[in-house]
C-alpha cells in the first residue's frame, strides 16, 4: 500500500523517454519518434500519452517583456494500457510538424530560437514523468532561398527569436499564436543605409509568405511582403528580395 501511495505522487512511478529518430527536421515534415516507457515499483495504468511541441517566446506584459514557454501543437495518443513494475516497453509513432514551426538550425551571432518535444504519461490517479527533447528544425527549400538572397544583398543573420501574437499580411495570417523573426544586419557599405532587416515566414500548403521589415537609417521602418510558390527558382526569389533591399 505504501508503494502504491508513493507511485500516485510520482515517486517510484513509470518514466518516459522519447527518442527523436531524425537528426534534422523541416516544418511540415513527418517526424518519427520512439517512446520508451519504464515501469516503476508497482504496476500502473497509463491512460495515454501527451505530446506537446514547445518553443520559448517573447511575451509582453505590464512589467515589460519576458521569455516564456509556448505550446505550438499538441497530440494526445489515446492508448490505454498497464505497465508492470520494472517493465520496459517501446512503440514508434509518426507526428507531423506544423508548417509554421520555428527554425532552430541556423548560425547567428547571438540569440537563437528553441523548439522541443515534451512527452508526458497520462497516469491514472497520479503525476506523470515528463521528457524534454530539443528539435533541430532546418528551413524549408523556399525559406533557404529567401535567406540566401538576403545574405547575397549584403546582410548576415544576427539573432532569431519568437514573438507571441499573430503576424498578418496581405492574404495571410499566422496561426500558432506566435511567429518567428530573423534579424539580419548589414555588412560593409550597406550599413550606411540600413540598420537591420527582420524576416518572417508564414508557410502554407504550396506557398510561403514572406514579410521583410526594413529599418532604413533616414526613412524609418517599412513592411514589404511577397510570396514564394513551391518550385520557384533561386533567381525569381533573389529578384523579389533585391527589389525590396536593393
Amino acid at each position: 500500500m505504501f508503494k502504491k501511495l508513493l507511485a500516485s505522487v510520482g515517486i517510484g512511478a513509470a518514466k518516459v523517454d522519447t527518442l527523436i529518430l531524425s537528426e534534422t527536421l523541416v516544418p511540415g515534415e513527418t517526424m518519427l519518434i520512439e517512446i520508451v516507457i519504464e515501469g516503476g515499483d508497482v504496476p500502473q495504468t497509463i491512460n495515454g500519452l501527451e505530446l506537446s511541441l514547445m518553443t520559448m517566446a517573447e511575451v509582453e506584459h505590464e512589467g515589460g517583456e519576458s521569455r516564456q514557454p509556448v505550446r505550438l501543437h499538441h497530440w494526445h495518443l489515446d492508448d490505454r494500457f498497464t505497465v508492470e513494475a520494472n517493465e520496459r516497453r517501446s512503440e514508434r509513432f509518426e507526428l507531423t510538424l506544423p508548417l509554421e514551426t520555428p527554425i532552430t538550425a541556423l548560425r547567428c551571432t547571438r540569440g537563437f530560437s528553441e523548439v522541443w518535444l515534451e512527452t508526458g504519461l497520462d497516469i491514472a490517479q497520479g503525476l506523470d514523468g515528463r521528457d524534454h527533447d530539443p528539435l533541430r528544425i532546418a528551413p524549408t527549400a523556399a525559406m533557404s532561398q529567401v535567406l540566401a538572397a538576403v545574405e547575397a544583398c549584403g546582410f548576415e543573420l544576427y539573432s532569431t527569436d519568437v514573438e507571441q501574437g499573430q503576424l498578418r499580411g496581405p492574404n495571410f495570417a499566422s496561426s500558432l499564436g506566435c511567429y518567428q523573426e530573423l534579424e539580419f544586419r548589414p555588412t560593409g557599405m550597406g550599413a550606411m543605409r540600413v540598420k537591420e532587416v527582420e524576416v518572417s515566414f508564414v508557410a502554407q500548403p504550396g506557398v510561403t509568405h514572406v514579410m521583410l521589415e526594413v529599418d532604413r537609417r533616414f526613412a524609418g521602418d517599412s513592411l514589404r511582403c511577397f510570396v514564394v510558390p513551391e518550385g520557384a527558382s533561386d533567381s525569381e526569389v533573389a529578384m523579389s528580395v533585391r527589389q525590396i533591399l536593393g
